[in-house]
């Protein structure tokens, strides 16, 4: 069998070089060539190929076997828009579709929701019906408005009252929305799970706590990590979440509804960081069984040359 070849687009902060490094190992002894740091933000599409300019040659990205973008930090509406054109022709992990559909917080509730799998209740409604939000408001008491497609707790604003509410619209309207995403506010400890999930398997758990006098988890939103051991009900939840979407790859948020007493899916993240040096100082010890899964799975999915 002729050797294949991947490209790789790895975030290289908090430990993400060294994760690069071990993964890249693991492929070659498996006759995986990895070209890793290939940022579709510098590519160029031209005549039926995705062009990305090396130092000694052109790299037509569309002849490879395989990519693997891993790098959320970095995203680029162009390089997402390549992203998307080059999973028409080649294998990616995660697929193009599994990833959109994980990068809206809408159209991942809505889908976990039709099949079953619990969420906060949540409303979308057109930006020009602004009278709903308030009748949402005046039933819920709290809600929870959120972009549909932000990252890291940035831009979710909890709402209390309808003054609130009132101040916030005025805002939202400056910013040209195209619509509304507002979720039912949860009951809960100010703590989360995270559930890593790899090809269908269960990688890891930790917690994530709010800062003191404050809600959100988030890390970069002043949260931090604890250990927490995960159940059978939230892994197998998280494995589901996880089908349901399509992903190859994802990291699970789930909190437990104090009022409705059951656990939830908060939101279900397609480019979950492995555990950065300080973290696994703490114990976090999931890296290298990730490693080995995500590198098992590249192997099945790289188009196979005989």
């Amino acid at each position: 069998m002729a050797k294949r070849n991947i490209g790789m687009w790895l975030y290289q902060n908090s430990g993400g070089d060294v994760i690069q490094k071990k993964m890249i190992k693991k492929l070659k002894e498996r006759e995986i060539e990895v070209l890793p740091n290939i940022n579709l933000k510098d590519a160029l599409a031209k005549n039926g190929h995705i062009i990305y300019e090396m130092k000694n040659k052109n790299l037509k990205l569309d002849k490879l076997d395989l990519f693997f973008s891993y790098n959320a930090g970095e995203q680029t509406p162009y390089q997402v828009y390549l992203y998307k054109a080059l999973n028409r022709i080649i294998p990616m992990i995660n697929s193009y579709e599994a990833f959109e559909i994980s990068e809206d917080k809408f159209h991942t509730s809505f889908l976990l929701r039709k099949n079953g799998i619990r969420t906060a209740d949540y409303k979308l409604c057109n930006k020009d019906d602004t009278y709903r939000l308030q009748n949402i408001m005046q039933k819920w008491e709290k809600m929870v408005y959120k972009p549909v497609d932000g990252w890291g707790g940035i831009g979710v604003t909890k709402i209390d009252n309808i003054e609130a509410l009132n101040m916030l619209i005025p805002f939202l309207n400056q910013i040209n929305l195209k619509h509304f995403y507002v979720e039912k506010y949860v009951d809960y400890d100010n703590t989360d799970y995270r559930i890593d999930i790899v090809d269908g398997q269960f990688v890891g758990c930790y917690g994530r706590k709010a800062a003191t006098g404050h809600w959100k988890t988030n890390v970069t939103s002043g949260g931090s990590v604890f250990l927490r051991e995960a159940n059978d009900e939230i892994v197998n939840l998280a494995i589901n979440a996880t089908k349901v979407l399509g992903l190859d790859i994802a990291g699970v948020d789930i909190i437990f509804d104090r009022k409705k007493e059951e656990y939830i899916v908060l939101e279900v993240n397609g480019i979950p960081a492995f555990a950065t040096p300080e973290q696994e100082k703490l114990g976090l010890n999931f890296n290298d069984k990730k490693i080995d899964l995500i590198v098992d799975l590249i192997d099945r999915k790289a188009l196979k040359k005989g």
